[in-house]
Parts: C-alpha cells; structure tokens; sequence
C-alpha cells in the first residue's frame, strides 16, 4: 500500500492507492490541526477510512441480479460480512498512479471480470479551504450498462454536529441492509431539510430529491462542511453505525453519502437514475468538500 500527501497552506489530504481511499484529510486553521474527514487506520481495509469511491455504482441490488435490454446480469457477493455485491469494484482493489503534484492526484483503476468491465479514474484536487475529488468511468465491456458513481465519505460526529441536506422522501431499511419501500413522509428525527442532530442509534437510509448540496456544523470547533456534487447528485445515504454492530463505536463518525441513483435502481424500469454506458462512453461525477468558519 502506497499513500500520497497532497498539502497547502490550509489542507493536507492523505490518499492510498489501495481502494483508492482517503486517509486522513485535516483543515490547518489557527495553529490547529482539526479533522475534517474521520481518520483512516492506514490498514488498507476500505471501511476503515476516511472516505472511498463507489464505481460502477454505489449500494447493493437485492438478490444480487437484474435484468437489461433484455438480458440477465447476476453480481458475485464481494465482501465475506455481506451477501450481497456491495459498493461496486474499486474500494476494494489497488488504483495506480497517473499524476502526481503537490495539490493534485490522479489514481486509475481497471476493472475486467464480471458483467462489468470498465476504467475509471479519480482525480483529487486541493484549493484554498477545500478538496475536489472527481469519478471518471468509462465502460470497457461490449454490452451496454447502467452505471452510477458515488463516495462513502466517514465525518467526525459529535454531540454539537448538525446536518442540513435537502430531501423529499427517503427509504426505510428491510432485511439485509437492502432499501425498503420509499416513503414521502420524513421522521423527525430524519428530516435534514434544516438543521439537525443525528440519531444516537443506528441508521442506514437513502433520501431522494436532494439538490447535490450539503451542511455540517462543528460549532465546537467553530466550522462547518460544505459538501456540493457537480452535476447535482440525487441522492445521498446516511449512515451511522451502533455498539452491537460495529464493537468500540461510540457515535463519533457518521456517513453522508452522495450517489448519482437511488438504492436498487437497476429494478427500476431502465434502471432508473442509472445512466446507460455503451463501450466507450463515460459518465463523471465530481464532489466538492470545503471548510469555512462558524
């Protein structure tokens, strides 16, 4: 496992070529160095970092099949805690380096077994006070395909942090982590329209008619997040995690994560707000994280 330090007077971004992740990503303000992303353990193991990609698409596809144009697709489990292909390829292989300076990172990843075949490349940029981390995939395979892109970023979680990101409904959970029927009417306790705490148990919850922008608030800290997506992502999933799950937790990260599509697209008709990809074609997908003061 290789990393990569990207720094400038106000960032340092910490990247491994393994599942091309991040490590580590602080804001350098006042003399302090103040987490913006929860940080990685360095260990290679993807859902022990800071943040990492979602390609050729984000989430799972219940029972692990789908049907387009006219054909059958059947996906392989890829992680021994899960039945299902969760997250698509690149979290979970090596990236290689294409271009490297001081405020700017390119990692490619190639993917050639299974219904999908395809490269993509990551680009990781640092300006004053914020990171823009871009997704290129390109469909290798001969068939056409719905993609999607998205990233799992992991935000530091306290008692003050508040979160606003805009939605007009969400998905319950069912069995096995999968997305349940959509709802149009949010929980209290699940409405981020404005500014919210986020439950102390567990949620894994996709919210739909986002506009690709969001706002997290450490006023312990005196700063807040600005999470925005280019095009407007329409999704985002929220996650936090629980003691009986994942043993040693103790509330102090969650997960806003924004995708291209909704949980299970590919059986919605067309596979819904997945994009078809014919060979050749690529779709991008851009995210933009910067820092500003309370």
């Amino acid at each position: 496992m290789t990393l990569f330090t990207l720094q400038n007077e106000s960032l340092k971004l910490l990247v491994s070529d393994q599942g091309g992740a991040i490590e580590g990503l602080w804001w350098q303000h006042a003399g302090r160095k103040i987490p913006i992303l929860r940080p990685g353990k360095q260990s290679g193991v993807a859902v022990e970092s800071s943040c990492f990609p979602l390609v050729p698409f984000g989430n799972r596809v219940s029972g692990n099949v789908f049907s387009f144009a006219g054909e059958n697709y059947h996906l392989q489990p890829n992680v021994e805690w899960d039945s299902h292909y969760l997250h698509g390829d690149g979290w979970l292989n090596l990236w290689q380096p294409v271009e490297e300076a001081p405020e700017r990172l390119g990692l490619e990843y190639h993917h050639t077994e299974g219904p999908y075949r395809y490269s993509v490349q990551q680009i990781f940029q640092l300006s004053e006070g914020a990171i823009t981390v871009s997704l290129t995939v390109t469909n290798k395979g001969k068939e056409p395909l719905p993609f999607g892109l998205g990233w799992h970023p992991y935000f530091p979680l306290t008692a003050q942090t508040r979160v606003q990101a805009q939605a007009s409904g969400y998905w319950p959970e069912r069995e096995q982590w999968l997305a349940g029927e959509f709802q149009t009417q949010l929980p209290k306790v699940l409405n981020f329209n404005q500014p919210n705490a986020l439950p102390r148990r567990w949620v894994n919850n996709a919210f739909s008619g986002w506009n690709g922008k969001a706002k997290i608030e450490y006023p312990q800290e005196g700063a807040a997040l600005m999470l925005e997506t280019d095009p407007p992502a329409p999704c985002y999933f929220i996650f936090v995690s629980d003691p009986q799950f994942d043993e040693g937790y103790d509330f102090d990260f969650f997960c806003l994560e924004p995708m291209s599509h909704a949980p299970d697209d590919h059986h919605q008709p067309g596979g819904g707000l997945l994009k078809t990809l014919k060979q050749g074609e690529a779709l991008s997908q851009s995210m933009r994280i910067s820092v500003t003061t309370l």
